[in-house]
């Protein structure tokens, strides 16, 4: 069963870090893109940051500065360095990402959400 499968995130002080991880699992060949993003309560969810399978990133102007996402190709896995964190970054964080399953086929899937919370 290919899944992506997330862990990090937690409470943190205003100020603070956190880094987020998110796995490739199951049998695919390779990665597109993968992103982050995020659903506050009562809001929609949104793009946090996207990195491309050659390296290119993207960033929601709400965290330019602070957060930092990386991806490790040979392990499948996107990361999320979270620093300086704000209480209105308190959210569930998704991550999502194009998986090839076949030699032409794309699945697009999505992580089970992790809760961050930043709060004194």
């Amino acid at each position: 069963q290919v899944q992506l499968v997330q862990s990090g995130g937690g409470l943190v002080q205003p100020g603070g870090s956190l880094r987020l991880s998110c796995a490739a699992s199951g049998r695919i060949f390779g990665i597109n893109g993968m992103g982050w993003y995020r659903q506050a309560p009562g809001k929609q969810r949104e793009l946090v940051a996207t990195i491309t399978s050659g390296g290119r990133t993207n960033y929601a102007d709400s965290v330019k500065g602070r957060f930092t996402i990386s991806r490790d190709n040979a392990k499948n896995t996107v990361y999320l360095q979270m620093n300086s964190l704000l209480p209105e970054d308190t959210a569930v964080y998704y991550c999502n990402a194009d998986l090839r399953v076949g030699p032409s086929q794309i699945l697009n899937a999505w992580g089970q959400g992790t809760q961050v919370t930043v709060s004194s």
